[in-house]
């Protein structure tokens, strides 16, 4: 393998070209004859009944694969918590508080425009952050963004998801399976006593980690969450030169995570077929509620509850960032996408139609969101770079 093809596979730049690049494709294919075959595709069953493990192809990308990506995002925050830029109350706190801000104001403009009418109750739409896509984004600034700032972002986007499944559970799930909830609880504990016991070897933790994301799958709330669970049992060190298992986990899945799980998932969630009337449904109560929600609720409430609590002493801006910096992480946050459309599916599940308006106006936020974030970001970057 050569220097430059080393590289590539370890830029995190590249990786969100490949990833903007599948999201152009899989709306190609979308809007194309190829559509209906592709649907047909991401809907093929693929499993076995025994078990209870036959599910869509679409299923397995977004609740097995993306627990993979939620267990890396996990092991990267796990270890800024304990030796890097989370490890102190101040930095750890901002990006719970900042996300609770952007679960909060959005919900609150989207149903400020959608009271007592049939729309109101997707009031959570706009809360969630597709933490794949905004981190693809900020990765691409490189250095232009302080490591600090990603790191916020990263944190704020997992404490975001965790949020948005609480708010699925009670809001949106038809029923939990408490036994199967329990079984989940049963394997974090030996997860955290293998790790109290301190074995290293990385299956001693990915066996149990798998049936975690079997029983929390069944349980009925967001599989996700198994990936995120089993990060925070994987042994690490303080300041030392032996590579920790978390270290070592982390290396070996950077490259099937940014280049296969994550472009995966971009080419089955894009799949957005456009349809006559969708641009009239934007200027409408509920397309403001989902722009607005998404874009300048993020924005604000990330900065507002942000502010207030650095103001108190609380918190702190994330290490070498600027308040520029904070209003670009608080747009690329109202990239909405998957979550957000999860749960327009959950809200309307009766109404195909309204459903096809939300995928649209999440992804119409989504795009404006990012592109200005990104710019903002790159904008101030570039100022900060010229004055070092």
């Amino acid at each position: 393998m050569t220097n430059y093809f080393r590289k590539f596979l370890h830029s995190s730049q590249s990786s969100g070209i490949v990833l903007i690049v599948c999201v152009g494709l899989s709306l190609m294919i979308a809007n194309s004859s190829m559509g209906a075959s592709f649907q047909e595709l991401l809907n093929q069953k693929i499993g076995t009944e025994i078990f209870h493990l036959n599910y869509p192809l679409s299923i397995w990308i977004n609740d097995g694969l993306m627990a993979i990506f939620f267990l890396l995002v996990g092991l990267e925050i796990k270890r800024e918590i304990v030796e890097g830029e989370l490890s102190t109350f101040k930095s750890a706190s901002l990006p719970i508080v900042a996300a609770l801000g952007g679960m909060v104001v959005p919900a609150l403009i989207y149903y400020a425009f959608n009271y007592r009418t049939d729309y109101a109750k997707g009031w959570a739409i706009p809360m969630a952050t597709d933490i794949a896509f905004s981190l693809a984004i900020i990765s691409m600034l490189g250095r232009k963004v302080p490591l600090s700032l990603k790191i916020f972002l990263a944190a704020l986007a997992i404490v975001d998801d965790l949020g948005a499944i609480v708010v699925i559970a009670i809001f949106y799930t038809d029923q939990i399976h408490w036994n199967y909830l329990a079984l989940s609880g049963l394997m974090v504990a030996i997860l955290a006593i293998l790790n109290f016991l301190n074995f290293k070897k990385h299956i001693f933790y990915l066996i149990p980690g798998i049936f975690l994301w079997y029983f929390m799958h069944h349980s009925g709330i967001h599989a996700t969450i198994a990936g995120v669970l089993l990060a925070f049992t994987i042994p690490t060190n303080i300041s030392t030169t032996e590579i920790s298992p978390l270290e070592k986990l982390e290396q070996k899945l950077h490259i099937p995570v940014n280049f296969l799980i994550m472009p995966l998932f971009a080419l089955a969630n894009t799949n957005i077929k456009f349809k006559e009337g969708m641009v009239d449904g934007l200027f409408s109560n509920f397309g403001y509620g989902v722009i607005l929600g998404l874009i300048l609720g993020k924005i604000i409430g990330i900065n507002l509850f942000s502010w207030i609590f650095i103001k108190l002493k609380i918190s702190s801006l994330p290490d070498k960032s600027s308040w520029s910096q904070m209003l670009g992480a608080g747009l690329l946050a109202g990239i909405g996408f998957t979550m957000s459309i999860f749960i327009a599916l959950l809200s309307f599940k009766n109404h195909p139609e309204i459903q096809d308006e939300a995928k649209f106006a999440i992804l119409v936020a989504s795009i404006i969101a990012g592109i200005s974030g990104y710019s903002l970001l790159k904008f101030v970057g570039k100022r900060r770079l010229n004055r070092e």
